[in-house]
């Protein structure tokens, strides 16, 4: 024999107990007043399951988890591949790793910056290093 013990809540919010000597099966609980409530499994008339809002709420996460996680960085990336795009010679930029320089030339591969001006020095970078194009109408 199986024993266990059930918990319903009335409507009063109060919760009771009883022993139940029956199989699982033919269980059913009962509120305070003694009227029935649906079997387990089954929803009494004119409720949902909990599950469809569980369901509804794990695909609210699905999307925000989108926006935040997919679409931020995502955006971010088209965003420097545009900048990187539209380098031309002579524009200042500042590297990730904060060298300020002068575009000399730009390929698809690499991007040949002037660093200083009075030894003539230059540097080969990846566009991907490319921080801020600078621009001098900020003065």
């Amino acid at each position: 024999m199986n024993y266990f013990s059930i918990l319903a809540v009335a409507d009063e919010d109060i919760l009771t107990s009883e022993s139940v000597d029956a199989p699982l099966e033919a269980v059913t609980s009962t509120t305070q007043d003694g009227s029935p409530t649906a079997p387990a499994g089954e929803t009494p008339a004119g409720r949902t399951s909990p599950g469809y809002y569980n369901m509804i709420f794990i695909g609210v996460m699905i999307v925000i988890m989108y926006f935040f996680v997919l679409r931020g960085p995502k955006k971010k990336q088209q965003k420097h591949q545009k900048m990187v795009q539209s380098l031309q010679k002579n524009d200042r930029v500042r590297t990730i790793g904060g060298i300020f320089g002068t575009v000399l030339e730009v390929k698809d591969d690499f991007i040949i910056l002037k660093i200083d001006e009075s030894n003539n020095t230059k540097m080969k970078i990846s566009p991907t290093a490319i921080g801020t194009v600078i621009s001098d109408d900020k003065d």
